[in-house]
């Protein structure tokens, strides 16, 4: 038997036959699109596709295996974060006395966060009469999630997670001049030049809020760039201070029962940002506050434990989750787990806002680019990529206006990526057609 017919043979075994019978969808091309792929041939792939209007599976090859996610992970963030933070996000927690005003973190990313709107609380807190406490206690989180990359400190995606953010945990630098103007200004003393033979650019001491350009070189006019900051609790406070124009104690108080909740911007506003451009900042972050509400503790790895059991009791195999951005290799799903999500995030959120909040294919967020520009989006999907894998998860509207589920998860290939995605739009652009 020649071994195009066996890889046949196989796909045919995990088609389920009643969705064969009942779906105009071709399960037969798909599978074929699938097994003769070239570019699909060293892969580890997996594909389940679901009709939400029929309540049935119409494909699915290898829908079991699982995948490292990467920025699929954001789906389920999102999923939970939705279900639990309700319409606002919490700013801050805080107690106020005739003489101290102490405040405790929620972990809300968008403080003074250089892409998101102002919040009122930055006013409320200029304008306290109180002399000002801080306090970090009820943050018994990590500031890295588990099985991340320890040399990505410097780059914008990998920001520390920390009880009260400012600024996005970022620096932000913009050349000025033949020097650079540093945002916040608190670290413009903090730069130093040292001999180097790279390309200007800056970069963090990795232990140390030092931030290192080459000597000697000078940023062209349009350089821009964010670097994280190492975050700490006397750190927080000192911004704090820097910006509120007075200030601010470090102290270690547990959160108080009688503590009252301050109220920041809209949860839509951060969830797509989160989703659009894929900010690893703000899942952590959000994943955070989860742990604040569900588990009593600012702490990503209760959250998700609490969410888990919570919310994702039906999930067909067990995944093993342990950060809210997907930045850990350590995540595992399996396609039909990321389409079970997706199927209840379709019954719990109007498709309106839902298709609003994920990038749109050829229009918008991170898969503007992945099709030509169209008024007409036929795709909403979130999509996961990091080095060696790409996966694109959401819904996908057929040319006959019937709306699908879909997961395609691509692992472990050393072909550029560009043309994995090229191979996922033909696969998904097939789809469309029926």
């Amino acid at each position: 038997m020649k071994k195009r017919s066996i890889i046949g043979l196989v796909i045919g075994c995990v088609i389920s036959l009643t969705a064969c019978q009942t779906s105009k969808l071709s399960s037969k091309k798909l599978g074929k699109l699938l097994s003769e792929s070239s570019t699909f041939s060293q892969n580890h792939t997996g594909f389940v596709l679901y009709d939400l209007s029929e309540q049935k599976e119409v494909f699915n090859y290898q829908g079991n295996r699982y995948f490292q996610p990467a920025s699929n992970t954001k789906i389920l963030t999102y999923y939970v974060s939705q279900r639990t933070l309700g319409d606002s996000l919490p700013a801050l927690k805080y107690v106020a006395n005739a003489d101290s005003l102490i405040i405790w973190g929620t972990g809300d990313p968008s403080f003074l966060s250089p892409s998101m709107p102002a919040s009122k609380v930055l006013s409320f807190l200029k304008n306290s009469p109180q002399k000002i406490y801080f306090s970090a206690n009820n943050f018994t989180g990590k500031h890295y999630g588990p099985g991340w990359a320890w040399d990505d400190y410097n780059d914008d995606y990998a920001s520390e997670i920390s009880p009260l953010p400012i600024h996005g945990n970022v620096v932000g630098f913009k050349a000025n001049g033949n020097g650079l103007l540093a945002n916040p200004a608190y670290f413009q003393d903090k730069i130093v030049s040292v001999k180097s033979a790279n390309n200007f650019g800056v970069t963090r001491i990795e232990s140390s809020n030092t931030f290192e350009i080459p000597q000697g070189k000078a940023p062209k006019a349009n350089f821009e760039q964010e670097v994280p900051f190492k975050t700490s609790n006397t750190l927080t406070a000192e911004l704090l201070a820097s910006v509120v124009g007075k200030p601010v104690t470090l102290i270690d108080a547990p959160l108080r029962s009688n503590a009252q909740t301050m109220m920041s911007l809209p949860v839509d506003t951060v969830f797509a940002r989160m989703l659009h451009v894929s900010d690893n900042m703000m899942a952590e972050h959000l994943m955070l506050m989860c742990g604040q509400i569900l588990a009593e503790e600012l702490n990503v790895k209760k959250g998700i434990e609490k969410a888990k059991t919570n919310y994702l009791t039906t999930l067909p195999d067990a995944i093993t989750w342990v950060d809210g951005s997907g930045l850990s290799r350590y995540n595992m799903i399996t396609p039909r787990d990321l389409v079970m999500v997706l199927r209840q995030m379709y019954q719990e959120v109007p498709q309106e806002k839902l298709f609003k909040v994920l990038p749109a294919v050829g229009q918008s967020g991170t898969l503007k680019s992945l099709m030509p520009k169209t008024d007409n989006p036929f795709i909403f999907a979130k999509s996961g990529s990091f080095s060696n894998n790409y996966n694109l998860s959401g819904y996908l509207v057929t040319k006959q206006g019937k709306v699908l589920c879909f997961s395609l998860m691509n692992n472990n290939f050393v072909k550029p990526m560009s043309e994995i995605r090229k191979e996922v739009v033909k696969i998904l652009t097939e789809i469309y057609q029926y």
